[in-house]
């Protein structure tokens, strides 16, 4: 009885240490983004005619997310690509984040400096150097001068090539042939993933491993018996954050046309309605994978 009373006071303990970690965030929300959330939610119902130094909202109904998703057909095109887009990304950032910190997990000379240079990635796709790169144009200027000396060809390219001709290829391929086109993307959207892989590959024991080598349990055996297990909370916590981040990039096309019909076009109605719909998707998105991974693929009993 006394040892479950001092376990019940640990956990409280503990609870109380992670509202105060989160409590500066609580308190910002609540201050700076409670107030416009709910605003722009109110806009994406209204016509909004801007005056002097005043907006008039005219209530219109549904009339912005009918257009949306009936009349503009850029918008449910984009958003259908992006979706698309998100999900093989995400898969390939997950994969590649994983065995990224398996390998950095490992014992070998050199591994602070390894650790380190993949913790590049973090500073490298900070919102503003990604959005210095993405409209650099000098770096465009180099890349189509290395294009043209090579006459666009690329290994990828010409074994798209090959598989085409044969009759091989397809959707499936030109997915793939996207990802591995994309490596460096990947590699730069892993950083974060890859710290929260490699803490949670540190928390695990060595004895649980020295034990399952005693039983004659082969490397494989022990990755899924023991690592994908112990760390399966992981994979739920770096499969929001790859989505969240996705959608949020500076290349992201539909952020793009939200951006210019509030910006260029000064439509902030339908470019709420936009806005709003595409949160709502990606949190269904979200609800949905979430319920998949916690209930039937990676939290064991």
């Amino acid at each position: 009885m006394q040892r479950r009373k001092k376990l019940r006071g640990l956990q409280r303990r503990n609870a109380i240490s992670g509202y105060l970690f989160i409590l500066p965030f609580i308190i910002g929300f609540l201050a700076f983004m409670v107030k416009p959330l709910f605003q722009s939610l109110y806009m994406s119902f209204c016509n909004v005619e801007i005056g002097d130094g005043s907006f008039d909202m005219i209530l219109a109904g549904i009339s912005n997310y009918v257009r949306a998703f009936t009349v503009d057909t850029e918008f449910t095109r984009l958003l259908a690509e992006e979706i698309g887009r998100m999900t093989y990304n995400s898969l390939a950032i997950m994969v590649f984040s994983f065995f990224v910190a398996l390998i950095l997990n490992q014992k070998f000379k050199g591994r602070a400096l390894v650790r380190a240079i993949f913790f590049l990635p973090v500073i490298l796709s900070s919102g503003v150097i990604l959005g210095i790169e993405y409209d650099n144009s000098l770096l465009a200027g180099i890349q189509d001068t290395i294009q043209q000396s090579t006459g666009n060809a690329s290994i990828t390219g010409a074994i798209e090539k090959i598989l085409m001709t044969s009759g091989i290829g397809g959707e499936v391929f030109d997915i793939v042939f996207e990802i591995v086109d994309g490596v460096y993307d990947v590699a730069i959207a892993s950083g974060i993933q890859i710290i929260i892989f490699l803490s949670g590959l540190q928390t695990i024991s060595t004895s649980m491993y020295e034990a399952a080598d005693i039983d004659g349990c082969t490397k494989w055996e022990s990755l899924w018996k023991i690592t994908f297990p112990m760390i399966s909370p992981l994979f739920l916590v770096n499969w929001i954050y790859t989505i969240v981040d996705f959608c949020m990039r500076s290349d992201n096309e539909v952020m793009e046309k939200i951006s210019d019909t509030m910006i260029v076009d000064l439509n902030y109605g339908f470019a709420s309605a936009m806005a709003w719909s595409y949160f709502l998707i990606v949190i269904a998105i979200i609800g949905i994978s979430s319920l998949i991974i916690s209930k039937g693929v990676y939290y064991y009993d």
